[in-house]
């Protein structure tokens, strides 16, 4: 099967605002409100995407949406573009650590994704099997500020069956996964994107229960240009961990990373890269009917993190009982079982210190369903919104968005977007109580024809951070997938200059 090759191309080539990527910082404790004054926010004049290869079943059948909000200030140019990824090793394992195999540039095209005519509409593409290509994507002019792209694949059988998704992500060179796993009945693989020219020198660290895991083949994988490795946990170590931390450390060049975590009877889904270690978390949108909820923590430095458990519940902040704090040994991957903690109403679990503040990332593990009709989607710990956030791919039925202010009152905007195939924008206010999660079942564009878009926009009060669940039951089983919602950082602070320099460029 020939390879795709995803184009969304639109507009000519004019570039407004400023030159680079978006690089904003987020508040570190959940309602700390940041300081920093800017005299202008502008948009983002280019930005980068990298989407992992969606699956390796036969019977996989993978959509992408790809949407760019209206940005004021953006001009009238600019395109956006996904390209397959140079093919990747022979056997899939990334066993060969970057070895050329003679095909390391090569690139398979296949058919093109509609032409993108303007933002506010998400365009659509489709591809099915264990062919499917990792895509590098790159967008500017217009098309750069909060361009998000969501993968979706469903696998009606087998190891990791059901639904998974993942928004392809910016290439970085530090990730952070917990809740991976190299159990007998796990099959997890990081996946390694590299948008650049040069090659990328990547470390691929582990810690279980006890600390570090000697893995010295995890050590200096090389991902040529272009292309994309997927590497087996269970190569790394020789020690089967039911949980873990991953920690994508790049040496050389910059990666986009994701764990896809298979399950034998579980199901599977990606897990994305929790946010930076901080001292405060927040974990949004956990499903009313999770019968299951697994806490996975780590803190990278040597100090122990003791931390305060807490459900944002619709009713206002509760502390499940029996699990009022979590002790998290410094370099030590701690798991806890916190049963069906939402006990059917929306949550979102919030972390916070009991002492000491001590960087931690985390993720939770959750099930829905039960007997041979399970399924598990993960939630990373996550920013706050922020400015503005994107869920790119929904439908007519099957999307929650769930939305808490673990601080202060917030009332937040919700933008539904035109259709991929027809329909009139939708947008509706909302009040979010401090303290609590509030599950909203988000406007519909009014005549929808395919998929669409939900862009979140905080209005005032304090932070607020989301998620969304997109649900497809086959076969009795109950296909989920949650994807948290950050600030897109489809703008930059650029402050003014002290002095006018314009005589420096006579």
């Amino acid at each position: 099967m020939n390879r795709t090759t995803l184009s969304l191309i639109a507009g000519a080539t004019a570039l407004a605002a400023v030159t680079g990527f978006a690089a904003l910082s987020a508040p570190d404790t959940p309602g700390a409100e940041s300081t920093a004054e800017a005299a202008a926010q502008l948009p983002v004049e280019r930005t980068s995407l990298l989407c992992p290869a969606p699956s390796m079943s036969d019977i996989a059948e993978t959509s992408y949406t790809s949407f760019t909000p209206v940005t004021k200030g953006t001009g009238s140019g600019g395109k956006a573009e996904l390209l397959a990824a140079a093919q990747e090793s022979p056997d899939g394992s990334g066993g060969d650590k970057g070895k050329d195999d003679g095909k390391s540039g090569e690139r398979k095209t296949g058919k093109p994704m509609p032409t993108s005519k303007e933002p506010g509409k998400p365009v659509t593409g489709d591809s099915s099997g264990a062919e499917s290509p990792a895509l590098v994507g790159t967008a500017d002019g217009r098309f750069a500020p909060g361009w998000t792209v969501q993968e979706t694949t469903e696998v009606a059988a087998g190891t990791g069956r059901g639904l998974q998704g993942v928004n392809c992500t910016a290439p970085d060179t530090s990730f952070w996964f917990a809740g991976a796993s190299t159990a007998a009945d796990r099959t997890d693989y990081v996946h390694l994107t590299n948008p650049d020219d040069s090659a990328a020198v990547v470390d691929i660290e582990l810690y279980g229960k006890d600390g570090a895991l000697q893995s010295p083949v995890g050590e200096g994988i090389t991902v040529q240009p272009h292309s994309s490795e997927p590497v087996l946990l269970s190569t790394l170590t020789d020690e089967e961990q039911t949980n873990l931390t991953v920690h994508v450390n790049v040496r050389s060049g910059r990666v986009g990373a994701a764990v896809q975590a298979l399950d034998d009877k579980l199901g599977g889904d990606w897990l994305a890269a929790s946010t930076d270690p901080s001292g405060s978390l927040v974990l949004p949108g956990i499903p009313k009917d999770a019968t299951s909820v697994r806490l996975v923590a780590f803190t990278p430095g040597d100090a122990d993190a003791d931390l305060e458990l807490r459900l944002a519940s619709p009713s206002g902040l509760i502390t499940p009982a029996g699990h009022e704090t979590v002790h998290v040994k410094g370099g030590m991957t701690t798991a806890v079982d916190l049963g069906d903690v939402t006990r059917g109403e929306a949550g979102s679990l919030v972390l916070t210190p009991t002492d000491r503040s001590v960087p931690v990332v985390a993720a939770l593990r959750v099930v829905r369903g039960k007997g041979d009709k399970q399924e598990t989607a993960f939630i990373p710990a996550t920013r706050p919104v922020g400015t503005r956030a994107t869920s790119a791919d929904n439908r007519a039925k099957g999307s929650t968005l769930s939305l808490t202010a673990p601080d202060r009152a917030a009332t937040v905007e919700v933008t539904a977007s035109a259709g991929s195939e027809g329909g009139t924008p939708v947008s509706k206010t909302y009040t979010i109580k401090a303290g609590t999660t509030q599950d909203i079942e988000p406007p519909v564009p009014g005549g929808l024809k395919g998929r669409y878009a939900l862009t979140v926009e905080p209005k005032s009060g304090g932070p607020v951070y989301g998620a969304r669940t997109l649900t497809a039951t086959e076969g009795g089983v109950p296909g989920f997938t949650v994807q948290t919602l950050p600030d897109d950082r489809g703008t930059v602070a650029v402050p003014e200059a002290d002095e006018d320099l314009s005589v420096l460029q006579k």
